[in-house]
Parts: C-alpha cells; sequence; structure tokens
C-alpha cells in the first residue's frame, strides 16, 4: 500500500528565496549570493543533502535496536559534487550531483565489522538514498494560471 507525501514551494519577495512546506512544517530555501541569491538559507541541492544525511539517522536509530546494535552517537557528514554551469546553461554538463559522498560515524562499542554491517543495511534501506540512487519518476501533473 503506498502513503502519499505532500508539499509545496511558493516564491517568495526576497532575491530568490522560497518558502516550502510539508504538514504545516515550513523551511525556507535561498541561494548563495554568488548565484544570485541573498544566502539567507540553505539552498535545495544542500537540503538534499540534508534530507539523506536526516534519512540515514532516522533509519540508524529507528532500527538499531532490531539488529542488535547500540550506539551513544550517531552523525552522518556529506558532499556532493555539481557545476553550476549546468542548471545556468552555461555548458553542457549534468544539472545535478554527479556524486554524493557520505561518511557515518558512531560512537559504539561495537566492532568495526559489526558497523559496517549496520551502515549497509542503512545505505540500502534509507528511502532517501534509494530515490537518489535509483532514481525517481518525476511527473508533472499540470499547469495552473491563477
Amino acid at each position: 500500500m503506498l502513503t502519499t507525501f505532500k508539499a509545496s514551494a511558493k516564491k517568495l519577495k526576497e532575491g530568490l528565496q522560497v518558502e516550502t512546506n510539508a504538514r504545516g512544517f515550513k523551511i525556507i530555501m535561498d541561494e548563495p549570493e554568488d548565484l544570485g541569491g541573498t544566502n539567507a538559507a540553505m539552498n535545495p541541492v544542500e537540503a538534499v543533502l540534508c534530507a539523506l544525511g536526516a534519512c540515514q539517522t532516522i533509519v540508524a536509530s529507528a532500527f538499531a535496536a532490531a539488529h542488535d546494535f547500540t550506539f551513544e552517537e550517531f552523525h552522518v557528514e556529506l558532499e556532493g559534487d555539481l557545476d553550476p554551469d549546468g542548471f545556468m546553461g552555461l555548458a553542457d554538463v549534468r544539472n545535478g550531483f554527479q556524486e554524493i559522498r557520505f561518511v557515518m560515524h558512531f560512537k559504539t562499542n561495537e566492532t568495526q565489522e559489526k558497523a559496517e554491517a549496520f551502515a549497509d543495511f542503512i545505505e540500502k534501506t534509507c528511502p532517501v538514498g534509494d530515490c537518489l540512487a535509483n532514481g525517481v519518476k518525476l511527473v508533472k501533473s499540470g499547469v495552473v494560471i491563477d
């Protein structure tokens, strides 16, 4: 059975700022000044990195007990390579990330082998990671003039 998640994004008056909304929770996004924004918030591709790290962290927390894995702390460091010339139309390169790298950090008494096995589980279970690794069908449902 599928669960449908919904979100919206609305252009704000200031520069390239956008207000996003899902279930009543709001996130403002912007671009750095060198990309035409006001640098008031993270940009959407930074939010993608944050979404991946947050999803991996949630999976780690939600499934640790079921995998007999304990940790005191967990965090993920992420970075991605993107050539802005692509979406700015200045070069024939991919518009999005060409690669995303991450390192999972556990504060734990578990063995390195057990931590690596659990990290592999996190990576294959994370829905955001799945979307990024395998792509997702994007469907424009229409264009409305208000």
